[in-house]
C-alpha cells in the first residue's frame, strides 16, 4: 500500500501540493483507492508532528495496521460528528476545536484528520447542514493548526452532491467542479469559473457559506476567478440585497465590471485585486 500512495501522491488534487493547513474535498468511487490516499494525507501528517485520525464507520484494517504509531488513532463516526445529535454546524465545529486543543496539550504540533463522511449527507437536510458545516470549519482551519480531508463516495450520493459539497473546500480532485467558494486569510475567496453550469451549485454554496457583512460590504477575494458570467452576478446581486450589503469583487477580470454596469446591477460591485 504504501508503495503505491507515495507513487501517486495528494498533490494528484486540483491545486497547489498540500501546505502545512489543508482542507481537501477527496470524492471517490473505490473504497480501497480511497484507503490510499487517506494513508498518504496521514501518514504526512504523522512525519509533521501531527496527531492524525481516521474517522470512518469501521476501521480499514490495512490502513489502520500501516499506521501503527502513538500520533495515530481511529476514530468512529459516531463518536467525531455525535450522530446522536442533531446536526448542528456549530456544535460540530467545536468539537474538532476541542479536540485540536488537546492534540496541541498533548504536544502535537497540531491535529491532521482524513475522514469518510458520505453516511452523513444521505438526505437533502443532511447535505444542508454538512455543507453549512463545511464552510465553517474552513474558516476556523484557516487560523487552527488543523488539516482535513473530508471524503466522499460518489457512487452513493452522486455528482450533483459531490459538487455541492467539493466547491466549498479550497482543493478538490474533483475537476469537473470549477469553482470554489472557501475561508481565506481576511475575506472569502471565490475561485476558478462560473458559467451556465454551474449557477445553481453556486447560488447553493453561497447561501450555505453566508460570507460575513462588514460594513455594509460582502468582500470576497476573487483574484484567482478566471471567468464569471451574468448569472452568478445576478446570483451575487440578489444574495447581497437580502443580506442588506453590497457584494464587492477584488478581482483582475475587467469584464466582470463591464456586465455588472450593463445589467444595472446596485448589489455588486468591482475593485481591482490587491
Amino acid at each position: 500500500m504504501q508503495g503505491r500512495i507515495r507513487e501517486r501522491g495528494i498533490s494528484a488534487v486540483n491545486g497547489p501540493a498540500a501546505p502545512v493547513r489543508d482542507h481537501v474535498c477527496w470524492a471517490y468511487d473505490d473504497a480501497a483507492a480511497f484507503a490510499e490516499r487517506a494513508h498518504d494525507f496521514l501518514a504526512a501528517g504523522i512525519a509533521a508532528g501531527n496527531q492524525t485520525w481516521f474517522v470512518a464507520e469501521t476501521p480499514v484494517p490495512a490502513l489502520v495496521e500501516s499506521l501503527q504509531a502513538p500520533a495515530f488513532r481511529f476514530v468512529a463516526l459516531s463518536s467525531a460528528y455525535r450522530t446522536d445529535q442533531p446536526a448542528d454546524p456549530a456544535i460540530r465545529v467545536t468539537a474538532f476545536r476541542h479536540a485540536a486543543e488537546r492534540a496541541v496539550a498533548e504536544g502535537y504540533r497540531g491535529l491532521r484528520v482524513a475522514a469518510d463522511v458520505t453516511s452523513l449527507v444521505r438526505t437533502p437536510a443532511d447535505l444542508d447542514a454538512f455543507a453549512r458545516y463545511e464552510h465553517l470549519v474552513d474558516r476556523y482551519m484557516t487560523t487552527a493548526p488543523v488539516t482535513g480531508m473530508c471524503a466522499f463516495d460518489r457512487s452513493q450520493l452522486g455528482d450533483r452532491a459531490i459538487a455541492e459539497l467539493a466547491c466549498l473546500h479550497p482543493r478538490t480532485n474533483t475537476p469537473e467542479v470549477l469553482f470554489r467558494l472557501h475561508a481565506g486569510a481576511g475575506a472569502t475567496v471565490l475561485a476558478g469559473e462560473l458559467d451556465p453550469s454551474n449557477t445553481d451549485v453556486f447560488a447553493g454554496a453561497l447561501e450555505r457559506a453566508d460570507p460575513p457583512v462588514v460594513a455594509g460590504e460582502i468582500v470576497l477575494d476573487a483574484a484567482h476567478l478566471t471567468f464569471i458570467d451574468h448569472r452568478a452576478l445576478f446570483t451575487l446581486d440578489d444574495h447581497a440585497s437580502r443580506r442588506g450589503a453590497v457584494a464587492v469583487l477584488y478581482t483582475p477580470l475587467p469584464a466582470a465590471g463591464r456586465l455588472i454596469s450593463l445589467l444595472d446591477l446596485s448589489h455588486v460591485r468591482v475593485r481591482p485585486a490587491p
